[in-house]
């Protein structure tokens, strides 16, 4: 149920986000308006994973190797990393894994978010999450 919640609320922000545009665009004289690109910063795409408890560890190494692939395959990820948890506060309400991309421009991100193995990758994915967090945000 939550994974149809996911892809539902993906798909609301990707309409919306294109209506926007539009409208944007449209009120700019019909002349489309560049997709921000802050000099000297560069966009974060923040992803953490909490897993289903019965997920095995094969199945996480499946999840991992599939995302690892994505920055082969996808041009427009310019920066990747991604790690564990291993902070010894205890708040990280079950989220176990963080994935880091960097792009240069939101249009280099809009072109990842329905890029076709980032949908594959969801398909690997799905079956065994919990619950997602993602934030974007410009260096500062």
């Amino acid at each position: 149920m939550k994974l149809k919640y996911i892809v539902v609320m993906a798909i609301i922000s990707m309409l919306t986000y294109g209506f926007t545009n539009k409208k944007r665009a449209e009120n700019n004289n019909n002349q489309p308006e560049q997709m921000n690109i802050i000099k000297d910063s560069l966009l974060r795409h923040v992803v953490l994973f909490k897993f289903k408890d019965d997920t095995s560890k094969e199945d996480i190494k499946k999840v991992e190797d599939a995302f690892n692939a994505l920055p082969s395959k996808i041009k427009q990820i310019t920066g990747y990393e991604w790690g564990t948890n291993n902070s010894p506060e205890g708040l990280d309400k079950g989220f176990t894994h963080c994935f880091f991309l960097t792009f240069k421009s939101e249009a280099d991100r809009a072109i990842y978010l329905p890029h076709p193995d980032h949908k594959a990758f969801g398909d690997v994915l799905g079956p065994h999450l919990d619950d997602v967090l993602v934030l974007d945000y410009w260096t500062k």
